[in-house]
């Protein structure tokens, strides 16, 4: 099949959209495939679409559907998509009519979507593989914070939180991710000059923040709302215990009874989980021992064969719906 993958997400970018893009371009490639990847569809000849952001990339799905009534649409649905749009985005509504099939990143997910919708959309885990880890940190506890400076991270929180810890703590955080504006920045310099064991390093690339991941203890998830974060599941696949949020897109992947959420915007709730994992060696083995367990969940061989899965899925529908068609790629 000739396959496009619109995101809104542009080419250079380090946000999970395109990370997600990347992945998949990847994953359909090596099911024999050929990809591409844009910013948008203007008519060029494919076989199937996928949207990535059903408020954003709704113009590229009403194009193509416009243009092939018949042919597979599938819209990807992003956080944001789930938790903000839909209730109040007649596009993104739109778009999840037009789609043959929707595809979200966790299953708690199918909650936020309309009932006739639910019965189209399928769970596709997002997969990771782990980079080999830096050498441990000397008398440290070293964490991370992986995100960029946007209000719906809400990362500000754990600098916060450090700021509650004992003078004794060994807790030391770095902070990867860009700054959308000055403001953001400064803010992040600020909390940085006012709270020793917090450190901002901006944008970086991706390998490098893979190896800080792999070189922590913890990986701190401060968000509002995530669709289903990259992040988590780089987390379980370095074998990282992650302290969340408590958000649909991370209980939805780490589980309902995990012990490693806090209330959002809850700077005390995450200092007590900070000081209990440095504290006390057994919680934090129970966290890693939790997250070791969800390991077959992100590996890549399971989200090729998801895609494989639903792509029979659509040849199938197509071959039923328009059967002069069906004799393509």
């Amino acid at each position: 099949m000739e396959i496009r993958i619109v995101t809104p997400a542009a080419k250079g970018e380090r946000k999970g959209n395109r990370v997600t893009a990347l992945r998949w371009a990847g994953h359909l490639r090596a099911l024999g495939h050929r990809v591409r990847i844009a910013g948008d569809w203007k008519g060029e000849p494919c076989d199937l679409l996928v949207a990535l952001h059903a408020r954003r990339s709704h113009a590229a799905a009403e194009a193509f559907r416009a243009a092939h009534p018949w042919k597979p649409l599938v819209v990807a649905l992003t956080g944001t998509d789930l938790y903000l749009d839909l209730p109040g985005s007649a596009e993104a509504r739109r778009s999840l009519a037009l789609a043959t099939r929707l595809v979200v990143l966790q299953p708690l997910a199918m909650r936020c979507l309309p009932e006739p919708a639910r019965a189209k959309a399928r769970v596709v885990y997002q997969s990771a593989r782990p980079v080999p880890a830096p050498p441990p940190a000397n008398g440290a506890f070293p964490i991370c914070l992986l995100a960029h400076l946007r209000p719906v991270k809400d990362t500000s929180v754990a600098p916060a939180a450090l700021r509650l810890l004992s003078p004794g703590s060994r807790v030391r955080l770095l902070h990867l991710g860009a700054a959308l504006d000055e403001e953001s920045a400064a803010r992040a310099r600020a909390a940085a000059e006012a709270e020793p064991r917090y450190r901002w390093l901006g944008e970086r690339p991706r390998r490098e923040a893979l190896r800080v991941l792999a070189g922590s203890r913890l990986l701190l998830v401060t968000s509002l709302l995530e669709g289903g974060a990259n992040v988590v599941t780089e987390a379980i696949a370095a074998g990282v215990p992650v302290l969340s949020t408590r958000i649909d897109g991370s209980v939805g992947l780490l589980g309902e009874d995990y012990p490693g959420y806090f209330p959002v915007g809850d700077a005390p709730a995450l200092a007590a989980l900070l000081a209990r994992a440095e504290a006390e060696p057994g919680f934090l083995a129970e966290l890693r021992g939790r997250v070791a367990s969800l390991a077959p969940l992100v590996d890549p061989r399971g989200e090729r064969e998801r895609w494989r899965g639903l792509l029979e899925e659509l040849r199938g529908d197509w071959a039923r719906r328009a059967p002069e068609k069906a004799g393509g790629r």
